[in-house]
């Protein structure tokens, strides 16, 4: 069963660190081998994992993202928000990190990451463990 978690976002792009939350949640599952997916269930959102020790990553990677899709364009998407459609499309909507003896196998530097393109919103990702 998935378990979704809450996310604020403050920005209209931001990457927020969301790897303590999902450790919390396989703590609470009990899950000590398998795999565990992060999806995000929005279009204009996606997750990543990237270095979580350096802050200056995740404004390098939002700042390469919109040099390659600028807010404005010639865009036919009415909302005013089709950047936010691409770069979700580019990022991706899911992850899969294995689990072994109830830890996530992360690399030493890696952090999941919950990329929010189109806010401030109140969003969600699901967490399911297999």
């Amino acid at each position: 069963m998935a378990v979704a978690i809450k996310i604020s976002t403050r920005g209209r792009s931001e990457m927020v660190d969301i790897t303590a939350l999902v450790k919390k949640e396989l703590d609470n599952s009990g899950k000590a081998d398998g795999m565990c997916l992060v999806y995000i269930p929005h279009t204009t959102a996606g997750v990543t994992i990237n270095e979580g020790a350096d802050p200056d990553v995740k404004s390098d990677i939002l700042a390469a993202l919109s040099e390659m899709v600028p807010a404005t364009g010639n865009y036919r998407h009415a909302e005013g928000n089709s950047d936010s459609h691409i770069k979700a499309a580019l990022v991706g909507s899911s992850v899969v990190i294995p689990i072994q003896n109830a830890k996530l196998l992360l690399g030493t530097w890696q952090s999941i990451f919950f990329c929010e393109f189109d806010g401030p919103r109140s969003r969600s990702a699901l967490i399911q463990f297999i």
